[in-house]
């Protein structure tokens, strides 16, 4: 299964969960393409924020990538578009060209919280602490994901 996940700068939320996908795809022989993307032109081939880095590290991931943008090509190319918030989630909307698009676009959080459209809060602006806390709900949606798509 192809994921993306989507963030507003693609430097924090997105880029972890990206490397915790690679990482358990990796770890379970699951074949399919993950990235993450973002709104935010200014981050446009920026690295990963250094507590996002440190924060994946302590899950054994190593964030290497560089954000960019989402475009509407990602539609074509991806089975599910994960949000992290609301904004991504009308942004991401948006771009939807028509209701096969539409289906592809959830929050991440749906996946532990099924129907509730709970965000996942932007963790550069908190500090370390908000982080890890976040890299940690990330995780269990990862595993959420992964037994998902082994069940099917």
């Amino acid at each position: 299964m192809n994921i993306l996940f989507v963030s507003t700068g693609n430097v924090c939320r997105s880029p972890i969960a990206e490397g915790l996908l690679i990482k358990k795809y990796e770890e379970n022989n699951i074949e399919g393409v993950v990235d993450s993307a973002g709104f935010e032109s200014f981050t446009i081939n920026e690295p990963p924020d250094s507590r996002a880095v440190e924060a994946a590290k302590k899950f054994g991931v190593e964030l290497t990538g560089y954000s960019r943008l989402f475009v509407k090509a990602d539609f074509d190319k991806f089975d599910k578009i994960y949000v992290m918030d609301t904004k991504n989630y009308h942004d991401v909307k948006d771009l939807a060209r028509n209701k096969s698009d539409m289906g592809k676009i959830d929050y991440l959080l749906n996946v532990l919280y099924p129907g509730k459209n709970k965000t996942l809060p932007d963790p550069l602006s908190q500090g370390m602490y908000d982080c890890d806390h976040i890299t940690h709900e990330l995780d269990k949606a990862i595993d959420k994901i992964i037994k998902s798509i082994q069940s099917s």
